[in-house]
């Protein structure tokens, strides 16, 4: 008679086994790719953000300046 594993070993195998072959299969130059365009985009994001705070404090503190 053969012995059966227990569930939880057999678990952790498959899935150590998956893992490996998602990454095996893994396309690195597109995920660099996608990592590089994904820096980019968040800086331009970032900047724009960061020149409408700047822009929109300097209007609300010249109409402030105006009422006064």
């Amino acid at each position: 008679m053969e012995k059966s594993q227990t569930g939880d070993t057999n678990n952790s195998s498959s899935l150590f086994l998956t893992g490996t072959i998602l990454l095996a299969n893994m396309d690195y130059t597109g995920l660099m790719d996608y990592v590089i365009k994904a820096l980019v985009g968040g800086a331009i994001w970032m900047a724009y953000k960061i020149a409408g705070d700047y822009f929109s404090n300097r209007a609300k503190n010249k109409n402030s300046n105006e009422k006064k």
